[in-house]
């Protein structure tokens, strides 16, 4: 439920990040995000008076978030370009990856119901995509769009292993700082060529998207060290009843 909950405050981040991202591009939108992020998540996180991270921790807080800037750069560029029901239902062969990554990377079991909710997935995936394509409606940048979202897929499957990895080795608000302070220092290397202040219009946007993902990467952190990464991979899909109700109402 926790997870669920994680995965709803994510789909409403989204409504935003994909204005932002339409506005501003996808590069500024996360970056300029994950830096307020940063701030907001920091001045929780310093008030706690944190103990240092060790060595190894330190390397899966910089490890996943180097994901976690492939995969949001990906995903946003997409979001621009096709519709946020559908960006999100392409999203969903990442589960489907999880489960077998949890077991390569994890040594989980994979139970029969977690291959059958993935297979679901997978399958409402594909008749997305045949059906768009059997009937023209994909144009030449909504197809890279759509390959962009198998990308970003792929760096999301990932990032879920390494959220269960990076959860029994750190508490919910470092998690949480470290991964907004990481990918704004991964995504400032291309600053200098690539990065336009937001005006003042977008700064409402960029602050409520910072908060929603923090809440969000706190809820799922919180979730991950409780459960399996194959059971709570298959509550992404809940993420497409909320892509539909505010895709309609945004």
């Amino acid at each position: 439920l926790v997870a669920c909950a994680g995965i709803a405050t994510f789909s409403a981040m989204d409504v935003l990040m994909k204005g932002l991202s339409i506005d501003i591009g996808a590069y500024n939108a996360v970056l300029w995000r994950t830096g307020a992020g940063a701030l907001v998540s920091g001045l929780l996180y310093v008030a706690a008076r944190p103990a240092m991270p060790d060595a190894p921790t330190m390397r899966i807080h910089a490890w996943r978030a180097l994901f976690v800037a492939g995969m949001a750069i990906t995903f946003f560029w997409a979001l621009a370009r096709l519709p946020m029901a559908e960006a999100i239902a392409l999203a969903f062969v990442a589960p489907l990856m999880t489960l077998y990554m949890a077991a390569i990377f994890l040594g989980e079991k994979i139970g029969p119901r977690s291959i059958a909710a993935s297979m679901l997935g997978l399958v409402g995936v594909v008749v997305i995509v045949a059906g768009k394509l059997g009937q023209g409606q994909y144009e030449a940048e909504a197809l890279l769009a759509v390959g962009a979202v198998f990308l970003s897929a792929i760096f999301y499957a990932y990032n879920l292993i390494l959220a269960r990895r990076q959860a029994k080795m750190a508490e919910p608000m470092e998690i949480a700082f470290y991964q907004n302070l990481f990918v704004t220092l991964f995504l400032g290397l291309g600053a200098p060529w690539f990065a336009v202040p937001p005006g003042s219009a977008h700064a409402p946007h960029i602050v409520g998207a910072a908060i929603l993902a923090t809440i969000s990467l706190l809820l799922l952190s919180w979730a991950y060290a409780r459960a399996e990464a194959q059971i709570l991979a298959t509550t992404e899909y809940t993420g497409f009843l909320w892509a539909m109700l505010f895709g309609w109402i945004f």
